[in-house]
């Protein structure tokens, strides 16, 4: 029996290893500042803003004056708003404004269909710019946008998201988490010269790639990570635009958080499996960005990673202190990879207050991982509208 446990103990020691020297060798890499733009260009590409809504009607305006309200040629971009099952109301209110509305009605509703019926009504752009309805972007984000495309080799660009609202204990551990995810998964990335990582929003793309390739993306959940394995394996370069912020609300309760979490964890699962076998002639062929990437889709969740990491070295202290030892260094190694990631500026009291949460947070997490069966074959809504 003494045999078995030291086995998975071994074998646990190094899977666990393997992810947490992966955080810290990005969040350390993470250090290094960005790279600022070039000069502001004259020449300025059409930009389409894609805004899929669904059942929206809380967010969508404010996404929508934020950008009407663009220091860009307003006759060098269109805002495209999709409205999937909102009020008439709302559709009448977008209707008066100076956008392209497209109303659309699935009986299964996701976020790639509705893009792609889109664009096949409107015309032709240079750039296609996803954000989703509750973001919200600065007055130059498009300028931004179009310098960084004035480079020839720029085909995909993620911006920085950001927390739009810290109102809640829950809030601010999102708002944290997307700090860390910016640090280590884009920043670090970046700066070690591999491919950010896509999010889902704030996404800028050569028009007639972003066109052709989601023409093959079917997804009902995750269609960020089916998109980016798809361009990475095809050898498409997401750069990185760190000082381009897209304002994101953050989950502020804990059911929802169960909710939205329960769904990044079933297309992790689910586009692992679909796209392992790709992985031998990606690997041979020299596809480190592709590699990489589903590295990442085979990595244990951040958040379990850290309470399991916590649970087994508090066991063995109990068990066998020798074993122990390496267990808590383990530990302090991914706390200190998880707190260089994280923005100076995110540091205070609140947040050590709000941290509170994640013993909580783990077990939701953890009791998800046994509810995943179903959850891609139908799409899970976020509902969004902060609360004062």
């Amino acid at each position: 029996m003494f045999i078995v446990i030291s086995v998975i103990e071994f074998l646990l020691f190094i899977c666990f290893s393997i992810n947490i020297i992966y955080l810290l060798f990005f969040s350390v890499m993470s250090c290094k500042k960005c790279e600022k733009n070039a000069d502001p260009i004259s020449v300025y590409k059409k930009i389409a803003i894609l805004i899929p809504a669904y059942r929206e009607d809380k967010v969508i305006l404010e996404c929508v004056n934020s950008c009407l309200q663009q220091n860009y040629p307003k006759e060098a971009y269109d805002v495209v708003v999709i409205s999937d099952r909102m009020k008439d109301e709302t559709n009448n209110y977008l209707s008066s404004l100076p956008i392209e509305l497209v109303k659309v009605f699935f009986e299964n509703s996701t976020k790639s269909k509705a893009l792609n019926l889109a664009m096949e009504q409107i015309g032709d752009y240079d750039i296609a710019l996803v954000l989703d309805a509750d973001n919200t972007i600065e007055n130059d984000f498009l300028c931004q946008i179009n310098e960084i495309f004035a480079n020839p080799s720029v085909q995909i660009v993620q911006a920085h998201r950001t927390a739009k609202n810290t109102n809640t204990n829950m809030a601010l551990l999102d708002a944290v988490s997307e700090e860390i995810n910016n640090s280590i998964f884009r920043k670090g990335h970046v700066n070690a010269g591999f491919s950010a990582a896509l999010i889902g929003s704030g996404m800028a793309f050569d028009y007639c790639l972003f066109k052709e390739t989601m023409e093959s993306v079917d997804a009902v959940g995750g269609f960020d990570r089916a998109l980016e394995l798809t361009l990475l394996y095809n050898e498409k370069r997401v750069h990185y635009l760190c000082d381009a912020d897209v304002l994101d609300e953050k989950v502020q309760y804990r059911d929802a958080f169960s909710t939205q979490r329960r769904r990044w964890l079933s297309a992790q699962v689910h586009y692992l499996m679909r796209f392992l076998n790709y992985f031998p002639q990606a690997l041979f062929s020299g596809k480190w960005d592709f590699c990489d990437k589903l590295f990442q889709q085979m990595s244990i969740p951040r958040l379990i990673l850290l309470g399991s990491t916590f649970i087994i070295a508090v066991l063995f202290s109990f068990l066998n202190w020798d074993i122990a030892i390496k267990w808590w260094i383990l530990f302090a190694i991914l706390i200190f990879s998880l707190f260089l990631a994280i923005p100076r500026r995110m540091y205070s009291w609140r947040l050590f207050a709000a941290l509170c949460e994640l013993p909580y947070s783990f077990c939701l997490m953890f009791y998800n991982l046994f509810r995943l069966k179903g959850a891609n074959k139908k799409f899970i809504h976020t509902s969004h509208g902060v609360e004062k």
